[in-house]
Formats: C-alpha cells, structure tokens, sequence
C-alpha cells in the first residue's frame, strides 16, 4: 500500500469542509428565495437589524436572525457591528443581482431550490434503483413539474422571442414566422415557450406535445385564458409521433428545450422529430452544453451541479420501463451520433452567449 500524502490528505480534509458548507449555504440561500428575504433586504434603504429584515419580509424575527447567521459567516451578506446592541445587516447590490426575483437579475438562486426539492421527492427510489438498475417513474416527481415551469418561464420570457428566435438560421426564421408557418414544441411541459411565440407571431400555427395529461390541461387553459386562437396543445409521447401518418411533414420547425436527454426512447423521438418536419423544415434541439466522457467535463463550471440534478431525476425517469437513460450529460458526441442515427442529415452545433448553459443543435432532414 502506497504510504498516505499527507499535503494531500490535509487538502482534501479543508476540500470536504468547504462541501460542507456550501451544501448548507445552499439550504439558506435556497430559504432566503423562497421566503423573499432577499427581495425583501434588497428594498430597505440601509442596513438593519434582524428586527428590521424580519418586519420587512413579515416572518418571524428569530427564524431570520438565525437565518442570517448562516448567510453572514457564509459571505452572503454583510454584518455590520454596531457600538452597542444588535448588528446590522446589509445584502450588496452586487449579491442580489443573484439573489433577488427582479426581471433584470441573473437569478442563480432559483437554483437552489432543486437539489433539495430532488432529495425530498426521489432520494430513496434512487438509492434503491443503485442496486436494481431500475428507473424512477415521472410519478415521483409530483412537484417538479411545476419548479421547471417557474425555471423556464424565468429563461423563455427575457430570451425567447428578444435572444433565441432572433439567432435560429443566421436570424432568417423570424420573417419566416412572421408570415405563417407550422411549429410544434416537444415536451414543453406547462406551454410558456409555445405561448411566447404564439403571442409573438399570430399568423404562425403552434402545437405543443407532451406525455403530461396534467402539464397538457395547465397550458391549454393558459392558452385559452389568453384567447389564443393559433395555439394548441395535445397529450402525446414522442416515441410514437412517427407511427401517426397524419403527423408527417406537418411542421417547419420543431423546438425542444431541454427535453429529449429525458426520453426513456430518445432515438425514436428523434426519429418521431423527423417524421414531423416538411422536407425543408428546421429542428432546434436545446440542451446542455456538456461533453459526453466524463474526464471531458472536469473542468465543467456547474458540473457536480449538473449531474448531480441527472442522478436524481434525469437518468432515472430516462431508465423507467427499460428506457435508455441518456442523463442531463449525455453530451455532445452522444447527442450528435443519435442525430445522426435517426436520420438527421445536417447538424449544426451554435454556441448562444445569453444562454451559456446549453448548446443548440440546428438539426436539418
């Protein structure tokens, strides 16, 4: 046996004290969101006691001031000592820019919401399908759903029509849907990306597919709340689009966001894609920028982050009833050899600087 480094051990020593306590931070960032102290401590004009965070925010004053224990020896807010009573605290402008439910802010601290909620809906089905091989039915899942509706209306409001549209093709996709043409969104869940195109483009026709009874019923009452006349949604599963003959060449362009790395059958939805798409029509498949191999990713900035959301619900509903399980990092060589196997005959990968997150395969029959 190798004798132990002990430089490596200390290391790693102060490596597992600061997991630690970035796991508890996020809990107290991740409280912080959901009970608006940060929207709160980011409308008061000065830096106040935990009387003052407390009142603004209308909670209980001894849960924040220990609340603001945690992000004070955290660095996330600042403490500010007083000559006698009770310290001050201050939330940077800086800080909240992350923090806060402003429109303008890069809110990161949504984020946090989702390791947790994970743990508490599929840590035990998980930990026992370590041993079986089995997936984890969407089922388990009860309030994700409605997590990854506040997530991608959060994105597709300030980047969909201003950022993402604009960029499709070298930008000749808007005139395109400024005139009229056929688009179906796959597994849109809850319909906030089909709803911003259909309000943005009227003449257009849009169709939105999901395996969601539930999410479908959500968005069609969206869409007829709006009076929506050019927007649909049906309750389908992509494996099986191609098996409709009434579906085929039915569309010029077809989105899925985020979506496919969740299909327990991905090949046959992107074959179910191509049987969707007129022979001119478009694809755009968003989804994590990643590589496929793992060493590939090791200096990935989120990815602990990311497969760790893949181990918890990506890779097991993907392997529920036999299914592939790609996860959420199946990547880009992955992504390009199934593209490729379903019959898409030009790709094209676009890097989007206002979505660092993800890639955009330009998919083409």
């Amino acid at each position: 046996m190798a004798a132990e480094d002990s430089s490596k051990r200390d290391r790693f020593a102060r490596k597992m004290t600061a997991i630690l306590n970035a796991g508890a931070l996020n809990l107290g960032i991740a409280i912080g969101y959901r009970t608006g102290l940060f929207d709160a401590m980011e409308t008061l004009p000065e830096a106040g006691d935990a009387d003052a965070m407390a009142a603004a925010a209308g909670l209980n004053r001894r849960y924040v001031e220990e609340w603001l224990g945690v992000m004070a020896t955290g660095g996330i807010v600042e403490l500010i000592p007083t000559p006698a009573g009770a310290p001050h605290y201050r939330l940077p402008p800086e800080h909240a820019a992350f923090l806060c439910r402003r429109a303008d802010s890069v809110n990161l601290a949504v984020y946090t919401q989702e390791i947790p909620l994970l743990t508490r809906l599929a840590l035990e089905p998980v930990i026992a399908s370590f041993a079986s091989g089995a997936g984890v039915p969407y089922r388990c899942y009860p309030e994700f759903q409605g997590f990854m509706n506040e997530l991608a209306a959060a994105k597709h409001e300030s980047l969909l029509v201003q950022r993402f549209l604009p960029s499709v093709n070298g930008g000749r996709l808007l005139e395109r849907l400024r005139r009229g043409i056929r688009v179906c969104d796959l597994g849109r869940g809850q319909g906030v990306a089909t709803r911003l195109m259909a309000e943005a483009f009227p003449e257009s026709r849009f169709r939105g597919f999901d395996l969601d009874p539930e999410a479908i019923a959500e968005a069609a009452a969206a869409a007829h709340h709006r009076h929506l006349t050019n927007l649909s949604f049906e309750v389908r599963d992509a494996a099986h689009l191609s098996a409709d003959p009434n579906l085929k060449g039915g569309f010029d362009f077809v989105t899925a966001f985020d979506a496919i790395h969740d299909q327990s059958r991905p090949l046959e939805a992107l074959r179910g894609v191509l049987h969707l798409l007129a022979a001119d029509g478009l694809f755009s498949m968003i989804d994590i920028a990643a590589e496929s191999a793992h060493q590939d990713n090791l200096n990935h900035s989120m990815g602990p982050f990311l497969y760790t959301v893949s181990l918890l619900h990506c890779l097991p509903v993907g392997l529920n009833d036999g299914g592939a399980g790609l996860g959420m990092m199946w990547g880009r060589e992955r992504a390009l050899d199934l593209l490729a196997e379903a019959g898409f005959s030009r790709v094209e990968i676009v890097e989007m600087d206002f979505d660092p997150f993800n890639r955009h395969f330009q998919c083409r029959p």
